[in-house]
């Protein structure tokens, strides 16, 4: 017969507040490259990417000139920082009562961070990667490492992402088809728009101009979602680790209480030697696999150790169960 013991971890407190910190941190500076691309690739060059940052940035170009005296530093069009703010207030109403308050207060935290970093840096008269094509892929794959590492942080910089948060909240479907459905309509609205004097080419025709904005985007945008299923991947990626070993004891207790995680001890049969031997069973995130095996080797640098990816791993500590 099988059995078990089951070593439970008494000093998760503590690091819940540190997680806390280091995910508000993360959200509040994770948000930085996504404004760098924004302020310095995508309005640059007249790009309209997904979400709400393309909505933001049709305004942006729908008005230039409009309102010299109000925004003489952005050329007379509405700035995106301004109406990222106001439209993020009214989702912010939405997720506190679909996803939680709580959610809710982290969303704050990212529209004030985006709205902030927007501000203070400035537009580029010229975009810092000069080629459209290489500043659609590298700057969508910079947005969408950014993006990710806020939702992996459990916020949100605003905009469809907090549709995309509450649709994956209740539903098990990919956070970046969720987007990538959200912004094909964005995206196609650039054709359109008025083309700005400078991406006018002599002898070019306007239409080939505008399929090639839309085309930019379209490259932009899932060059950033494949960045961000990539990245929230690597975050919820789990492993299943057995270790065998005469030092059962001293590892379970360090894995218990510097890496936070339960671990069960199995009572096996080796059966070359017919002798009894104990298994530890260990789930943990795929960041802290290394950690894991480190302590291992410190403890018993002779301890049999396999280790495997699993799909999902659903309950306290990990992800919470789907409808």
């Amino acid at each position: 017969m099988l059995s078990l013991r089951t070593y439970v971890n008494p000093h998760i407190a503590p690091r819940s507040v540190m997680r806390t910190v280091m995910e508000y941190l993360t959200i509040i500076f994770g948000i930085f490259p996504m404004a760098l691309m924004v302020n310095w690739v995508l309005l640059p060059h007249a790009f309209v990417g997904g979400g709400l940052t393309g909505i933001c940035s049709i305004i942006y170009y729908l008005t230039d000139g409009l309102f010299p005296t109000l925004f003489p530093e952005y050329g007379g069009a509405i700035p995106v920082w301004l109406t990222t703010f106001v439209f993020n207030a009214i989702l912010l109403l939405i997720a506190g009562y679909t996803v939680g308050w709580r959610f809710c207060i982290r969303t704050m935290v990212g529209v004030a961070a985006i709205t902030f970093w927007y501000r203070i840096i400035p537009i580029l008269p010229e975009p810092i990667i000069a080629d459209p094509w290489l500043g659609a892929i590298i700057g969508g794959f910079v947005f969408g490492l950014s993006l990710g590492a806020v939702i992996a942080s459990n916020g949100s910089s605003g905009g469809t992402d907090i549709v995309a948060m509450i649709i994956n909240h209740y539903r098990d479907i990919s956070m970046g088809n969720i987007m990538l459905l959200c912004d094909i309509l964005i995206i196609l609205s650039a054709f359109f728009l008025p083309i700005p004097e400078r991406l006018m080419e002599q002898g070019t025709d306007p239409i080939y101009i505008q399929i090639k904005r839309v085309l930019c985007g379209v490259c932009m945008t899932v060059s950033y979602t494949a960045a961000v299923d990539w990245l929230i991947a690597r975050f919820h990626q789990s492993v299943h680790i057995f270790i065998y070993s005469s030092k059962y004891d001293e590892i379970a207790t360090a894995i218990n209480t510097t890496v936070n995680r339960g671990v069960t001890v199995l009572d096996g049969t080796g059966w070359y030697s017919q002798k009894p031997v104990k298994v530890i069973s260990v789930l943990a995130r795929q960041p802290e696999a290394s950690l894991i095996l480190n302590l291992v080797h410190r403890i018993d640098p002779n301890a049999f150790v396999s280790q495997a990816n699993v799909a999902g791993v659903f309950g306290a500590g990990f992800d919470k169960i789907k409808k």
